[in-house]
């Protein structure tokens, strides 16, 4: 079985954010019914305690809805702008809803990376071609798709008395776009737009 090693990536996107200075980070969590949300989001969880990170759970936002647009993280990103309270960097579940949040945040008049910072998951194809390029995990889907084909082949090959199980750990990586910065001196903060 081929598949991503989820912890290191998650540490390295939260340490890119606590290294430019972040310390409240809003979080968009995915959708109750992806299999992805629980282990990642207790992945979240456990990296942010390591790096001494507190998750307000007021500044957490769950995707609601099965579009598989910006719409959701749009909407989410909506609410957490409609509670009034501070963040600096926002971190999605996946380079769709980043793209909705990116989008709420212009229209609540914050610019990104300058107010805001916006962290993905996933480097789908449009994500360096947001204006700014996006910040996000890239989960090497081509190369675990290649290494699960090979495998496979390689095991059909063998007898089966030599056939062994066994996983296979790809990692992610995280790829630093424009969406990130420092926060800012005198940047305005989300609890601070009318």
């Amino acid at each position: 079985m081929v598949e991503c090693d989820l912890r290191r990536p998650l540490v390295i996107a939260l340490h890119h954010l606590c290294q430019l200075g972040h310390r409240k980070v809003a979080f968009l969590k995915g959708q109750e019914f992806s299999s992805d949300t629980e282990i990642r989001w207790a992945t979240i969880e456990k990296v942010a305690r390591q790096l001494g990170m507190t998750i307000a759970n007021s500044l957490i936002a769950q995707l609601e809805g099965d579009s598989p647009t910006p719409q959701p993280g749009y909407q989410a990103t909506k609410k957490l702008l409609g509670s009034r309270k501070a963040f600096t960097a926002l971190f999605a579940f996946n380079d769709q809803s980043a793209m909705g949040a990116m989008r709420a945040f212009r229209e609540a008049g914050l610019r990104v990376p300058d107010d805001i910072s916006v962290v993905g998951f996933d480097d789908i194809q449009s994500a360096a071609y947001q204006s700014p390029g996006l910040t996000t995990v890239r989960q090497p889907l081509r190369e675990m798709g290649r290494t699960a084909a090979e495998t496979l082949l390689h095991r059909i090959r063998r007898s089966r008395s030599d056939a062994q199980g066994g996983e296979i750990m790809v990692t992610p990586e995280l790829i630093v776009r424009g969406t990130t910065c420092s926060p800012r001196t005198g940047a305005r903060h989300p609890a601070m737009v009318s």
